[in-house]
Formats: C-alpha cells, structure tokens, sequence
C-alpha cells in the first residue's frame, strides 16, 4: 500500500493537470429572471461517457445518474434546480483507480446555480453548490466539499460540469498517506444528459434582464 502511495504521489500532479478546463466570459448584462420550461419539473439525469475525478488520484465512472428538481427563478446568482439524489458507479459497474474500486456516498441536496445565459447559444454558465461526499479508493477515505463549475446547453440537455482546481476542498482523509490530504484540490469532470422524469422532453434554462 505504501509503495503504492508513492507511486501515486510521482504522477498525482500529472493527473489532476488534466482535468482543468477554462471558464466562459460572462455577458454584459448578467440575466436576473431565468425561466424553466417546464417549471416546476422534476428531472433524471444519466452521464454521458465518463465521469471523471480527481484528488490526486485519477478515478473513473462509466456510470452516474441524479435527480431532483427544477423551477424558474429570480436573482443573480439564483438556484434553478436541487438535486435530491446522486449516484457514481454501481455494483456491476464501480468507479475505478489505482488504489481500487471507488464508492461515492453524496450528501444532498446539491443545487445548480445560473450565473450567465448566452441567448446565441442558449448555454447557461454556472455551478453545481453545495456538493458534499465522502470518497474511498481502496483503503483510503476522504470528504470532499464545495463546488464545481459547470454549463447547461438547452439544444442538448447537456449539463456539463467542469470544476476548477480550488472549488472543491479535501475536509478530511484517513488512510490515504501524503496522497490526499487537506491541502488536495479535487475536481470534478463530466457530462450529463436531463430529462423531464419519466418522459423524452429535455428542459430549457433561459436567463433574461427585463
């Protein structure tokens, strides 16, 4: 385990440099009333190709789903959906490192804040809040907080989060040697498809500034 840890920690800088992703400008007029269409809704969520984190160790889920639920909303930044419940990996399908199978347990409910709409391309700029989960990758176990970065495209249904280093935080590691420690920036990369539950419809974000 320990040489393993070693190992890790020669080409953890390697690893969590390739998850970093730059952040749309914002728009002249930041967008106060946002309207979700259909509102209130509740929706399912399943990835599209992996889902990728990182604290230090690079972990891979084939898998991941959420749900919860959405509604228009006022202000700047304001909160247009909660999701009550996140899944990565399952029992025949668990996420993967090089310290083993990971388990990921959330706290929820996260939220998913707009910040900026872009009326060309009908993207929503903004940020998954309120993440909490604890992680563990073999032996090791740690808590991970904060908030990642992210995009919702209303043509596709694409919610697209893309963290930036220093948006989540490591609260605490057991067993994880120098590899994951407090001072870890973790992120989280990956695409997720939205659907009104239970049918095909994709639910539209629109930011506007009457």
């Amino acid at each position: 385990m320990k040489k393993t840890l070693r190992t890790l920690a020669v080409v953890a800088g390697a690893g969590a440099a390739a998850f970093g992703i730059a952040v749309a400008p914002a728009s002249a007029n930041a967008s106060t009333v946002w309207t979700v269409n259909p509102s209130p809704a509740n929706f399912t969520a399943t990835n599209s190709g992996n889902i990728l984190l990182t604290a230090n160790i690079p972990m891979t889920c084939t898998t991941s789903s959420a749900s919860g639920t959405m509604a228009s909303a006022t202000g700047n930044p304001a909160t247009v959906a909660s999701i009550s419940a996140i899944n990565f990996g399952t029992a025949s399908s668990p996420c993967t490192s090089l310290l083993g199978n990971v388990t990921t347990v959330a706290t929820t409910p996260w939220t998913i804040v707009a910040k900026d709409y872009n009326p060309s391309t009908g993207v929503t700029t903004g940020y998954v809040s309120n993440i909490s989960a604890k992680v563990s990758a073999g032996a090791c176990v740690f808590n991970v907080s904060g908030k990642a970065s992210g995009t919702y495209t209303n043509s596709t249904g694409t919610l697209a989060v893309n963290s930036v280093s220093g948006e989540l935080v490591v609260t605490s590691a057991t067993n994880c040697g120098t590899v994951v420690t407090t001072s870890t920036k973790p992120t989280f990369k990956g695409n997720y498809l939205v659907k009104v539950k239970g049918t095909s419809t994709i639910p539209t974000i629109v930011g506007s500034n009457p």
